[in-house]
């Protein structure tokens, strides 16, 4: 496990792309609490020094310190919200970047290492755990940076009064700046490293329940599943009020401190002006300078509070992005062969959960243009057999060639653009159906959805629709049946221009007749290419150019009817 050091290291490298926004942000910050500062002081010597020439009858000019009051206001207001633009420009750069960072290094891990994740601790790991880490730069970060340099420019300041009332200033910013954050760290360390992972859990029990609600009722498992939800929520509740009262207290601590320090000044500072060692207008900007000095360290509490917080989720991220491929890249990749051919040359495959190989010895030949119908009953290997060839699992033994190349010296990505695949589990979006079709091919035109679609055999009815193919499908396209999401889905692969099309159990959900109709619309309109059919239904396969039969990871039979 990574120390809390190297973490910090890491996402100091992460975003230092942003330097140059984040070091902007910060020195505008910093301007905005010295205007403060100085605001104050100034104002307080301004009345008092104002007060006495009344009383004595001195006169003073009172045009500069007007002046340098009004921009002290005006370098404060126009400094803050300059600060409040840029900080917030950085910070949604920099979630962008790091979401993008994310995605690049979670796609070459699917499906063999994202399968072990939940879907709700993927969903919140890309989500939350990445907006925590704005965390990182707003409440960690700047605040610190700020409050280092403004306190080294107070003490300074007050040195040139007296080097007593600089120490004290010293002492307490020091007490409140860093000794409390220190506690409240402690203190909240536990609370504040759950969150991130009481949150992700409680997002995927939240998703399951949505998701498989009906498989809960079925089970009588509903009320044992929202007790868990509860507990969850009520241990999530629980961390927050714990640090919402430690920050509560440490914002109340940070004011006790503060009037402590304003006091003990003041105190030292009376005798001063009584021996003319400085002069009655500096009391209260003394006092009043002191006062505003400490809104430099507030912040600080809260940074050291969420500091575990941000931790955990960059650990979570990482552990993720440390992750190996189950295959490995070519370092240099074959180029992309012009021919399409297909050899299994005693293939075997083996998942590391198993002991025994899953596909055993496999010999196919599928030359360019060729029908292939792989059958078999469930469990028998058949979506293995894709697995392998789209490079998703390495095989343990023989290989796999496309087009005379061993597809382990291809790059994943272009083999697998060589595929048009209609799994078992094809996903549907929250969006209209055209809009889910035009996932495979941006570019296609409306009659070309409708020729997929009457493929498909679904465009009759996308049709009856109200809103045609403008339809809203809803999410995971729970509007629609089993039956009517596996004929969009199909239609979706077909759309996709990919010389090698393969479809999972394209029947599943379809009554026999639908199902015999759809299969031979698409072999009608794909003569062309490579189609693997695999299925576990015998009929409708006379027009396939070769049936290969799997058993428990076998090939029991290959008839080549060529």
């Amino acid at each position: 496990m990574m120390s809390d050091f190297q973490v910090m290291r890491r996402l100091f490298t992460l975003i230092k792309p942003w330097w140059g926004w984040m070091l902007l942000g910060v020195v505008l910050s910093l301007l905005t609490i010295l205007a403060n500062i100085g605001l104050m002081a100034l104002s307080g010597w301004f009345i008092a020094s104002m007060a006495i020439a009344g009383i004595t009858g001195a006169a003073i000019n009172y045009f500069t310190p007007a002046a340098l009051i009004r921009a002290f206001a005006i370098i404060r207001t126009s400094s803050r919200y300059a600060e409040r633009l840029v900080t917030h420009e950085a910070t949604f750069r920099l979630i962008a970047s790091l979401r993008s960072w994310f995605y690049d290094h979670l796609e070459p891990l699917a499906p063999a290492v994202i399968q072990n994740y939940r879907s709700g601790d993927l969903l919140s790991r890309i989500r939350a755990d990445i907006d925590t880490l704005d965390n990182f730069y707003l409440r960690i970060i700047a605040p610190v940076t700020v409050a280092f340099i403004s306190s080294i420019i107070i003490v300074i300041f007050l040195w040139q009064y007296s080097q007593t009332l600089a120490l004290i200033e010293l002492f307490f910013l020091v007490a409140a700046g860093v000794l409390l954050p220190l506690l409240i760290n402690r203190w909240g360390y536990s609370a504040s490293s759950r969150q991130s992972k009481i949150t992700s859990e409680l997002r995927s029990a939240v998703m399951d329940s949505t998701q498989g609600m009906s498989e809960l009722l079925i089970n009588d498992a509903a009320k044992r599943h929202s007790d868990s939800v509860e507990k969850l929520s009520e241990g999530l509740l629980k961390d927050q009020k714990s640090l919402a009262t430690l920050n509560g207290g440490s914002q109340a601590m940070s004011g006790l401190l503060a009037n402590l320090c304003v006091l003990l000044m003041l105190i030292i500072a009376i005798p001063m002006v009584n021996s003319e060692a400085i002069g009655p207008a500096s009391l209260p900007m003394l006092a009043l300078f002191t006062m505003a000095s400490f809104e430099a360290i507030m912040p600080l509490s809260l940074a050291f509070q969420t500091l575990p917080t941000t931790l955990a989720a960059a650990r979570r991220l990482f552990d993720i992005v440390d992750s190996k491929p189950a295959v490995i890249e070519p370092e240099i990749p074959h180029p992309l062969p012009d021919s399409a051919d297909l050899v299994f040359h005693s293939m075997s495959l083996r998942y590391p959960s198993q002991e025994t190989d899953t596909l055993q010895n496999i010999n196919v030949n599928i030359p360019t243009g060729t029908h292939i119908a792989i059958v078999g009953p469930s469990g028998s290997g058949k979506s293995s057999l894709i697995n392998a060839l789209m490079k998703f699992w390495p095989v343990s033994s023989g290989e796999i060639s496309y087009g005379g190349v061993p597809i382990e010296h291809l790059d994943g990505e272009e083999l697998r653009s060589q595929f048009a695949v209609a799994s078992q589990h094809s996903t549907l979006f929250n969006s209209t159906i055209k809009r889910n079709l035009l996932l495979a091919n941006r570019k296609a035109t409306d009659s070309e959805l409708e020729s997929v679609c009457k493929v498909a055999q679904i465009h009759d009815f996308i049709m009856e629709l109200p809103e045609g193919y403008d339809t809203w499908i809803g999410e995971a396209g729970h509007k629609l049946s089993g039956g009517q999401m596996r004929r969009i889905s199909i239609a979706r692969t077909l759309l996709k221009s990919a010389p090698i099309l393969i479809l999972d159990e394209p029947g599943e959900g379809l009554d026999s007749i639908t199902e015999k109709n759809m299969l031979h619309s698409i072999i009608e309109h794909n003569k062309q290419r490579t189609l693997i059919l695999i299925t576990h239904h015998l009929s409708g396969l006379d027009a396939m150019d070769q049936i290969v039969r799997i058993e428990k990871g076998n090939i029991v039979s290959n008839q080549d009817k060529k």
